[in-house]
């Protein structure tokens, strides 16, 4: 079985489609706030009129562009599930082929604190999975399943954010079938052989448990006070 990249949304045919697809680029190249609905329109070969008529304003255009790569990794996701028999080693390449031509969005929307409803999606998808392979493991989790998929979902977005200094230590382009086999392997390599044992993690989370709590900017503002007053006297 091969994992191809999901199938088009019927609306990629149409002018809206367009006007969305030149809309990640041009907030991907200009940010949103330099981003124009002008300079947008002209990228889709449409008047600014129909960008207004279609969405609204810049924002609604956004929130276009975000409601599209959710349902674009719903779908990825969805078909990764339906094989059952785990025969093919090409979602990491499928993913970021069907991902790749929102790349730049995706990025600068997430370094401006936008596509927060992309980010927070693929949380709740990551959820799943932990949640099945938290019933295989033979020790409880000890932070909540939350917490582990909103970090593993921001250490997979680093690479492909960061994927030209990845792609230089690791020394392939990272957008070739060769950086797609090698990641591969290397997180493979990760998820199979973690670098402490139970019995370490185990010291390592008790000694994180005895530490005191860092102070607070009150607390330490307050310390700070206290000092200044004892100074006086």
């Amino acid at each position: 079985m091969t994992v191809a990249t999901p199938s088009r949304d019927p609306e990629d045919l149409t002018a809206r489609a367009r006007i969305r697809d030149a809309a990640m680029r041009q907030f991907g190249e200009h940010g949103f706030n330099g981003a124009t609905i002008r300079g947008i329109a002209a990228d889709a070969g449409v008047s600014p009129g129909l960008v207004r008529h279609h969405f609204g304003s810049k924002q609604g255009l956004r929130e276009a562009c975000d409601d599209y790569l959710i349902r674009l990794i719903r779908r990825f996701n969805d078909q990764v599930r339906a094989d059952t028999t785990h025969t093919d080693v090409s979602y990491v390449a499928a993913s970021r082929a069907a991902l790749r031509p929102y790349q730049r969005y995706l990025t600068r929307a997430l370094v401006e604190g936008a596509a927060a409803s992309v980010f927070d999606e693929m949380v709740r998808l990551s959820e799943e999975w932990l949640a099945e392979a938290d019933a295989k493991r033979p020790d409880p989790p000890r932070v909540d399943v939350r917490a582990r998929a909103t970090l593993g979902t921001a250490m997979a977005l680093a690479v492909p954010m960061l994927h030209e200094h990845v792609a230089r230590g690791m020394g392939v382009d990272l957008f070739s079938p060769e950086g797609d086999r090698l990641l591969s392997r290397a997180m493979l390599d990760i998820y199979s052989h973690p670098m402490l044992t139970p019995e370490e993690a185990a010291a390592l989370a008790a000694a994180i448990d005895r530490s005191p709590s860092p102070a607070t900017p009150a607390e330490r503002a307050g310390a700070l006070g206290q000092d200044e007053e004892h100074h006086d006297e």
